[in-house]
């Protein structure tokens, strides 16, 4: 019986620590590594507007590329190189997406007016939708 009583308490135990450890979970990190030029801050204004108004929903961070820091988080994510714009989610700056096939959120948007150069091939719709699935997930 005393088997049985302990077996129970440490189950309902295991279910309040998962329970309690799924809604205290971390809010997701969105970090922005990104030159600070006036056709970045323009590329990215509609999505900066959009984490704004996440508010304490994910945690943003925002480096400039071209620093020291920058450029220590770039290789660290294995990036190298003249690369305008990297968004990481959660350290990834590729997810994959509901139909399987993968999203990297490099260069510019895939916007009308940027360079072909380099341009990625991401929307800030793409990003929402990424950090949409990731709260739902927490």
């Amino acid at each position: 019986m005393t088997r049985r009583r302990n077996f129970i308490a440490s189950l309902a135990a295991s279910a309040f620590a998962l329970a309690a450890g799924h809604a205290l979970a971390a809010p997701p990190t969105v970090e922005i590594l990104a030159m600070p030029h006036p056709p970045v801050k323009m590329a990215l204004a509609e999505l900066r507007g959009w984490l704004a108004a996440q508010g304490t929903k994910l945690k943003l961070v925002e480096t400039d590329i071209d620093s020291a820091q920058g450029e220590k988080r770039l290789a660290a994510v294995g990036l190298s190189g003249h690369i305008p714009v990297v968004i990481l989610i959660d350290g990834q700056y590729r997810v994959k997406r509901q139909d399987g096939t993968m999203q990297a959120f490099v260069n510019f948007p895939a916007v009308a007016g940027t360079p072909p150069g380099a341009r990625g091939t991401w929307t800030t719709a793409d990003v929402q939708t990424a950090i949409a699935e990731r709260l739902k997930e927490r």
